[in-house]
């Protein structure tokens, strides 16, 4: 079982040589992406060093801070990994969200007093914006970016100290998950939806450039959200559905969790008349059903034929980007970094998601009991 995971890693790893035109850094990316994979439990410079037999981080850091290797090609080659290992043109899904990284001081770069997410609160913190990938074969991570509050982007010589060029300027959450889907879509990525949170499906703009690309979405939306009825009115998106029968309710499963079948009520409203009509518009809600005033809204749009299951199905796998942030966190040093730069940061957010895309092969391996097809060269 070692061989076979040793060759398996060879493989992977050397389809990434080329992103290293020194002998010196892609043995230091092959020593990095080990120690991410190691038993570890703390993934810093430090740690990987040890793991690696250094006496102490510089050559990590060198990966890191020094070495010229094409960090937005390793993630064009992740991306890659994953489409080919999970790739599915019919169900794959593109989903976007954030995830907060607890910081001390101020120097590290876009670091501030911030909503995060994963503490629940505001923290000093950096905040990453991500494009995960799922099928019903797996899901992973395949983009992100460092996101800027303006008061950085407003201060250009600590952008400078922090190694942020003069031509990065201020872009909102919505615009830097657009910029990622744009990628997916301009790489031939194989997928027919995308989905997120209320921090990008109540951006207008978010959503209308998304159509204007004809790219289905299922995006959750707060209560108060302005939809355009069938009567052409806007209304609330709550009193839309607060005026629906009971018999517009189905009972249906949104997909496994970790505490078996996600079920819950789903009604699904057409809005916005005046369409395309090879296309659709529509309110989704879902309803506990334990706790029928505990209700969600999404604004969909796909094609006329979507059924209700469909969109059910696409609201559902948002949740697999949280599980790619826990599988990338607790085995991939996702937040376990200790750099301030702007580039260390994307070199090392890009290395934990190529690691975790070795950790999806593997298991893609296991079940097939193929361990070395899916990252042949």
């Amino acid at each position: 079982m070692v061989l076979e995971w040793s060759a398996s890693f060879a493989a992977f790893t050397s389809r990434f040589a080329g992103r290293f035109p020194r002998v010196e850094s892609r043995r230091r990316m092959v020593s990095y992406l080990r120690g991410l994979l190691s038993e570890t439990e703390r993934k810093n410079g430090w740690t990987l060093a040890e793991s690696a037999g250094d006496a102490g981080p510089e050559g990590m850091q060198r990966l890191l801070n020094f070495y010229a290797w094409d960090t937005e090609g390793l993630r064009d080659d992740v991306r890659e990994v994953v489409t080919e290992a999970i790739g599915d043109a019919e169900r794959g899904v593109l989903i976007v969200d954030e995830t907060g990284f607890l910081k001390k001081g101020t120097q590290s770069a876009g670091v501030a007093r911030q909503y995060s997410g994963t503490a629940g609160r505001i923290e000093n913190s950096q905040i990453g914006v991500f494009l995960a990938y799922a099928s019903d074969r797996g899901r992973a991570l395949i983009d992100r970016e460092l996101y800027l509050p303006k008061d950085w982007t407003a201060d250009r010589d600590r952008c400078r100290a922090a190694g942020i060029d003069d031509d990065i300027e201020f872009a909102t959450k919505p615009v830097l998950a657009r910029r990622m889907i744009e990628r997916a879509s301009d790489a031939g990525v194989p997928f027919r939806w995308v989905t997120g949170d209320e921090a990008y499906g109540q951006d207008t703009k978010f959503r209308l450039w998304l159509e204007s690309r004809e790219i289905a979405h299922v995006v959750a939306v707060p209560k108060n959200a302005m939809v355009v009825s069938m009567e052409l009115a806007k209304v609330r998106a709550s009193r839309v559905i607060d005026g629906l029968d009971e018999s517009a309710w189905h009972r249906v499963s949104c997909g496994a969790g970790a505490h078996g079948e996600r079920i819950y009520d789903w009604a699904a409203v057409d809005i916005r008349p005046l369409r395309d009509p090879r296309c659709g518009h529509w309110l989704l809600a879902r309803r506990s059903v334990s706790d029928p005033a505990d209700i969600a809204y999404y604004v969909c749009f796909g094609s006329a034929r979507t059924t209700l299951s469909e969109l059910v199905r696409v609201a559902g796998s948002r949740w697999a980007i949280e599980e790619s942030f826990q599988t990338a966190k607790n085995e991939t040093g996702l937040d376990h970094y200790q750099v301030r730069g702007y580039t260390a940061w994307y070199r090392h957010i890009t290395l934990s998601m190529a690691a975790a895309a070795f950790l999806l092969i593997l298991r893609q391996d296991a079940e097939k009991g193929d361990h070395l097809s899916a990252i042949s060269t």
